[in-house]
């Protein structure tokens, strides 16, 4: 049995932040040090009172209405998001509800963020070769805004938010092919939010300030960004290099690279380590940022739309929060 992806489509917030909004906020940059360094003019703002949930459920109204797909064929939600709605219930169940889909749904949510595409589609693919599923609506959301302090600089110029939908079914117009997974736990220091939860769960109010003038708080969220580019750096083309090989090719035969949108810099520093040609390597991240498990989704969606993909093999690869990566490679 073979597994494709059916469709996608994506839902950004109606607020939109831009570089020369931030440069308002920090003079000390400017809009155009912004953009040449990480590679973003825009991201766009879910609204105080818009959650993960809310805009999941834009997401999919959205897809339903650019896709013939029924409803009623839905029979499993896969959501990921480090942003739910609540502790419990899970928000895919909600989302089952307020989609009007089948109680007999399968509905389940799981945590992870800049690999979560990648892991959603093995699960995906997972359930459907077992016979638990046949049509997977697989969702990413994510309101990482709301995570970061408003003088963190340094993440407000990276992150946006954005939900994506994809249809993962035994029948497609993208095959999935196979995956390379990997997981580095001891890097989960680099990218946290270390307060509301379990472990830490009271809010402290604590801030401190980095050499760079941003706020470290750890009700927000922290990113060392040397470390993940360190990681990123390690990993990545490794990673890249499995999957091609785990798929029996050869990098000559990948016709179009889709990696996680992190930021302008870290993909020119991947892609120029792989020696990937400019023209493979597609980038879509200046006007909706980085948002995080939604960047490979809608990279897909815009390349389909600027690019015949029909007969192409296309690999993607996630990575990030965890530490936490994932290839796979797709067959058009």
């Amino acid at each position: 049995m073979k597994v494709f992806i059916k469709g996608i489509s994506y839902y950004l917030p109606e607020v939109a932040l831009t570089n020369e909004q931030l440069v308002c906020e920090f003079p000390e940059w400017t809009a155009e040090k912004i953009s040449s360094k990480i590679g973003i003019a825009v991201r766009h703002i879910s609204a105080p009172d818009e959650t993960a949930l809310d805009m999941a459920c834009s997401a999919s109204e959205t897809f339903f209405l650019e896709h013939s797909i029924d409803k009623a064929d839905i029979d499993f939600i896969l959501l990921c998001t480090q942003s739910p709605d609540y502790f419990l219930p899970t928000s895919a169940c909600i989302l089952q509800k307020r989609l009007g889909l089948s109680k007999k749904c399968g509905a389940l949510d799981f945590n992870l963020g800049c690999s979560g595409y990648v892991y959603g589609l093995a699960l995906a693919k997972g359930l459907i070769l077992s016979s638990v599923a046949q049509n997977i609506l697989l969702i990413t959301t994510e309101t990482y805004t709301k995570h970061i302090h408003p003088r963190d600089r340094s993440n407000r110029t990276i992150f946006g938010d954005a939900a994506a939908v994809t249809i993962v079914s035994n029948q497609g117009k993208a095959e999935i092919l196979d995956f390379v997974l990997g997981t580095d736990g001891s890097g989960f220091e680099s990218l946290i939010v270390r307060n509301g939860a379990m472990r830490n769960h009271l809010y402290s109010g604590e801030n401190k300030v980095d050499d760079e003038g941003n706020i470290i708080a750890p009700d927000n969220i922290y990113m060392n960004g040397a470390d993940v580019f360190a990681f990123t750096i390690r990993e990545i083309p490794k990673l890249v290099h499995e999957t091609i090989a785990k798929n029996n090719l050869k990098q000559e035969d990948i016709d179009l690279f889709v990696f996680h949108q992190a930021n302008q810099y870290m993909l020119e520093h991947l892609r120029k380590k792989l020696r990937i040609e400019n023209e493979k390597f597609f980038i879509f991240m200046e006007n909706v940022g980085n948002t995080v498990s939604s960047t490979i989704p809608i990279a897909l969606y815009e390349a389909e739309k600027r690019m015949e993909l029909y007969n192409k093999i296309v690999l993607l690869a996630g990575f990030g929060v965890g530490l936490s990566w994932g290839g796979v490679v797709l067959k058009y």
